[in-house]
């Protein structure tokens, strides 16, 4: 999915690191890890990453000071984390040549969308395909939006999530657990089955008909599901 795009975390905190390592290696990046500001800029210097999210308050060297080194030789871009929502912090981390900020506790989704939006605006090889086209069906991550046979369909986001998944994988069979931990991560409600049968079976309705445009969400009994396409 991504040529070897690689991010640099640094937080003191093991957990917040942890998490972002987790979701950012689910989307097919390279990460690297530090839990102090001089050990990032050591990191910095010898592997120079294509992207840095970096922690305002950490030990060693803080990260207004790591960015502000960072800035002296290079433009690579950096998201900086702060644990405070304090617009202080925000303006000043812009004013120092930040390109985005995201402020704890966070959710991992915008997290990751933060990620790839910044990627897209400065990394010229970072390619994110947000819409998916067939014959009589486009899925947009980008505005969240389904349309089908020309009409915008009322789908709300895990229903969508669950389409574009599926979509971006023709043929490719997915066992139900496989689509909890793709789309709902770790915060999935209720039976684990049944969570996922309800939204296959919603978008089924909600796509009634689709086989006549050579494409449908086909039922692999007992294995999962996958969008076929003729």
């Amino acid at each position: 999915m991504h040529e070897k795009i690689s991010i640099l975390v640094a937080d003191d905190d093991s957990s917040i690191r942890q998490l972002i390592q987790l979701y950012l290696e689910k989307e097919g990046y390279e990460i690297r890890t530090a839990a102090r500001g001089d050990d990032a800029l050591s990191s910095f210097r010898r592997f120079p990453p294509d992207l840095v999210i970096l922690d305002i308050m950490m030990p060693g060297v803080d990260g207004v000071e790591v960015l502000k080194t960072m800035r002296r030789t290079s433009k690579i871009p950096v998201i900086m984390l702060t644990a405070k929502d304090d617009t202080f912090d925000k303006v000043l981390a812009l004013e120092l040549g930040a390109d985005d900020y995201i402020t704890k506790p966070f959710d991992s989704k915008e997290m990751v969308a933060r990620v790839k939006a910044v990627l897209r605006r400065t990394h010229p090889t970072e390619e994110v395909e947000d819409t998916l086209t067939f014959p009589g069906l486009s899925v947009s991550l980008r505005e969240y939006e389904c349309r089908y046979e020309g009409q915008k369909i009322d789908m709300p986001a895990k229903e969508l999530e669950v389409l574009y998944f599926l979509a971006s994988h023709p043929g490719q069979v997915f066992t139900r657990e496989q689509l909890l931990e793709h789309v709902w991560g770790f915060d999935f409600p209720g039976d684990s089955s049944r969570t996922v049968d309800v939204h296959v079976k919603r978008i089924r309705e909600k796509l009634q008909g689709s086989e006549k445009h050579g494409w449908s969400i086909h039922t692999v009994w007992g294995v999962g599901y996958k969008f076929e396409v003729a």
